[in-house]
């Protein structure tokens, strides 16, 4: 079972998972990256181009999911360095704090609000988000274009794209797809018809959206939405 709250970090959530018998559900792109405790270690998700799917998954998972652009300058790491990786915390601040910190969380009554507590402090003495960043994000929420939103922030398209590249893993245009499907499936789970929803969310046609999420995903509008009518 899946659940999720806003958390006490500006634009992030926690979230936990206990996969139940019936699998595990692919985790679609969404220009986020997670520091996530599974069975006693802590692990570091980049950010996807496609849907993941772990081979073998652990029996429970917390996590803080960051806004998009946020990790990196918590983590220490460019997100184009993780970009669709999953890796040991150990590798970025090394194996004797990762250890320690992984044990804390593992021993706490209430594991999320552990590692919750954990990611607060490393931002107390982290450099703050990028603004500008957050601007383009926003703007891109909103279904602005690449062009519009460098525009608006006074960005050039080579500056944006190399400063895209360091803080969500990949450049605008492929940060806008991603995007652009998370509205649409956001209004698919809240029931609105597929073409409407395609629409509302600044594709074409169906079509398009139906392309976008095979090719962002691998998987269809209709596999995805079942398995999440499946969900407990």
């Amino acid at each position: 079972m899946y659940e999720e709250r806003p958390s006490r970090l500006d634009g992030a959530v926690v979230w936990t998972n206990r996969p139940t018998g019936q699998g595990f559900r692919p985790v679609l792109p969404d220009g986020c990256m997670d520091l996530i405790w599974a069975d006693g270690r802590l692990l570091v998700a980049g950010p996807d181009t496609r849907a993941y799917v772990p081979r073998t998954p652990a029996d429970s998972y917390t996590g803080v999911r960051f806004a998009p652009g946020d990790a990196p300058t918590l983590l220490g790491v460019e997100a184009s360095a993780l970009r669709d990786r999953r890796i040991d915390l150990a590798d970025l601040w090394g194996a004797r704090t990762a250890r320690r910190l992984a044990d804390t969380v593992t021993g706490a009554t209430d594991p999320a609000t552990a590692l919750e507590t954990l990611v607060l402090r490393r931002a107390a003495d982290a450099p703050a988000p990028d603004p500008l960043l957050r601007a383009v994000v926003a703007r891109l929420r909103s279904g602005a274009s690449v062009a519009a939103a460098a525009d608006a922030i006074g960005l050039g398209a080579r500056q944006l794209h190399r400063r895209s590249l360091a803080a969500f893993g990949y450049g605008p245009k492929t940060l806008a797809r991603i995007l652009r499907l998370r509205r649409a499936l956001d209004l698919v789970a809240a029931g609105v018809p597929y073409a409407e929803a395609a629409h509302r969310a600044g594709y074409a046609d169906q079509a398009h959206l139906s392309r976008e999420m095979r090719a962002l995903t691998g998987t269809t509008l209709t596999t995805y939405t079942t398995q999440a009518s499946e969900e407990p």
